[in-house]
């Protein structure tokens, strides 16, 4: 679990949800929508998402909050996160649950139809179900190496032997 509350306030998605949507033709929506799910994300909201996903280099989206989660998937997602060595200072998750723009944009901006979502250096990687994927295989792992956001191993300590 992470060691520090790493929020941010999702204020902006309410005063960037106030212009009004044009309806979408269906052939423009993502496939993955119904047509009572759709609508086109505003450009006022796809800035705010954008800001979000830049906030860190680790973001997730998620029900609830890391030492409060809402549901099973986001608890998952934050365990995983957890036992990879995520490094809390270059986390921060935000709760969909507190703006439903959010909550609904973060879907359309990823074409990704579930929560919660991840995103590692401004990139869509998945959600739970992808992110417990990449766990077995190892490809989270070395994907959070490669990307230099995980816990620096304390200096003088041993490597771990080998198995």
């Amino acid at each position: 679990m992470f060691s520090r509350t790493a929020f941010t306030s999702v204020c902006a998605f309410r005063a960037a949800s106030r212009s009004i949507r044009p309806v979408p033709s269906p052939a423009t929506a993502p496939r993955f929508l119904i047509p009572a799910q759709i609508r086109l994300l505003s450009d006022d909201v796809r800035r705010a998402i954008d800001k979000a996903v830049a906030t860190s280099p680790v973001v997730l989206f998620m029900k609830g909050t890391p030492e409060m989660p809402r549901c099973g998937f986001s608890r998952a997602s934050i365990q995983i996160l957890g036992m990879q060595g995520v490094d809390p200072e270059k986390f921060t998750a935000f709760n969909v649950l507190e703006d439903d723009d959010l909550r609904q944009g973060i879907k359309e901006y990823s074409e990704w139809p579930t929560i919660p979502q991840l995103y590692v250096d401004k990139e869509f990687i998945g959600g739970c179900d992808i992110l417990m994927t990449m766990h077995q295989d190892g490809s989270l792992a070395k994907m959070l190496e490669e990307k230099g956001v995980l816990v620096p191993a304390e200096e003088g300590s041993a490597p771990d032997p080998p198995k």
